[in-house]
């Protein structure tokens, strides 16, 4: 009697490949930062790879997953560099949005910087 082990297989392969794959492993720790002097190296390679200039001296934020750099985004508005070998739509969006939330909150810092720095009124004088 034929065996039908080898239908499995193929059917089990087959929806292997019609599932969309997934940027992130749940499993791996996905952190979101500001680059620093030691991630120079890093981030030429990680432009090499995506056939981008090497990043200026801008301040960057950087995508690790699982301690690997993925993607990185000049704070300046320019373009994010990205493994292409690695699926990372899903972490240049994440580093997108950090970035709206970093420019959302600059404001109010600097307001909350300037009232502090402003001299305290003097006390009124008392009405006789």
């Amino acid at each position: 009697m034929p065996s039908n082990h080898g239908c499995k297989e193929r059917a089990d392969e087959a929806d292997s490949h019609q599932r969309a794959p997934y940027a992130l492993d749940p499993a791996e720790t996905l952190t979101i930062r500001m680059a620093g002097s030691a991630d120079a190296e890093a981030l030429g390679h990680l432009a090499q790879l995506d056939s981008a200039p090497p990043p200026g001296p801008v301040p960057m934020l950087v995508a690790e997953v699982g301690g690997e750099l993925r993607a990185a985004l000049p704070l300046d508005g320019g373009p994010a560099i990205a493994d292409p070998f690695q699926w990372t739509a899903e972490v240049v969006a994440m580093l997108v949005a950090r970035t709206r939330q970093l420019e959302a909150a600059a404001p109010r810092r600097a307001a909350r910087r300037w009232r502090a720095l402003r001299p305290a009124r003097p006390a009124p004088a008392p009405r006789a």
